[in-house]
């Protein structure tokens, strides 16, 4: 019961730090926010030093103190790990990463990445992947995911997850359909590269549209493949909801 408790603690502790973090204030900082290397080492630090604290015996400061600096460096290397990822894998697409949370609205991009606490997401346009009503690759879309398989060979413990995307017009059983094919298409090139991460692949129909599907310029913002990037299994997400 104590265990329970305990770890209940270091649990709950860690996770107001963690969502406690705020952009960084102060002369020169305007727009900076925390890289997911400082997070982690924030988080790290935290769970650390709470496990060093409520373990048994003598000196707990001292242990708290150690497991703080252990939980850092651990924390800090998944967190650099994932904005080094995101940084090559835009150099590989020719694009930059992206810290705004509308980025995917713009219009004027084919390809969108970004990054938060949980995953590193690849944005592909429909319009630069796939014909109209198809699930067959345009030679540039192969040509841009084949581009991504140095850098992900780099990383093999990222789990790696596509997703397709559609509009609302026809069936949500039709859309399905599409939604797979498209992503399973994108997975099986990476699959098929021998890459050594497990790989995953799902379509979601028209259940998560960026924007309402109201009009052609906001359908051709919902038609996407998303390529998510996660460090480990904790981190995955269900992306169609």
């Amino acid at each position: 019961m104590k265990l329970f408790i305990k770890t209940s603690l270091i649990a709950a502790s860690a996770a107001l730090i963690f969502t406690g973090c705020a952009p960084v204030q102060g002369p020169g900082a305007e727009g900076q926010t925390m890289t997911n290397a400082q997070k982690g080492a924030l988080l790290g630090a935290a769970i650390g030093a709470l496990a060093g604290g409520v373990t048994k015996g003598h000196h707990k400061g001292k242990r708290a103190a150690i497991g703080a600096a252990a939980g850092a460096a651990i924390g800090g290397l998944v967190g650099y790990s994932m904005d080094k990822q995101a940084k090559e894998v835009a150099h590989s697409l020719h694009t930059n990463v992206s810290d705004s949370p509308d980025a995917e609205l713009d219009r004027s991009k084919d390809i969108i990445i970004t990054k938060n606490d949980k995953y590193v997401k690849i944005t592909f346009r429909d319009k630069m992947m796939f014909p109209t009503d198809s699930a067959q690759l345009t030679p540039s879309a192969r040509q841009k995911i084949n581009s991504l398989i140095p850098v992900l060979k780099q990383y093999p413990q990222t789990i790696i997850q596509i997703v397709g995307h559609t509009d609302s017009r026809g069936t949500w059983e039709y859309n399905k359909n599409l939604s797979d094919k498209r992503a399973s298409v994108v997975g099986n090139i990476l699959y098929n590269s021998a890459l050594p991460n497990q790989i995953f692949a799902k379509g979601c129909s028209f259940n998560k549209p960026l924007v309402p599907n109201n009009s052609p310029a906001n359908m051709a913002l919902n038609r996407r493949v998303e390529i998510y990037l996660y460090p480990n299994q904790e981190s995955v997400t269900d992306p169609c909801r």
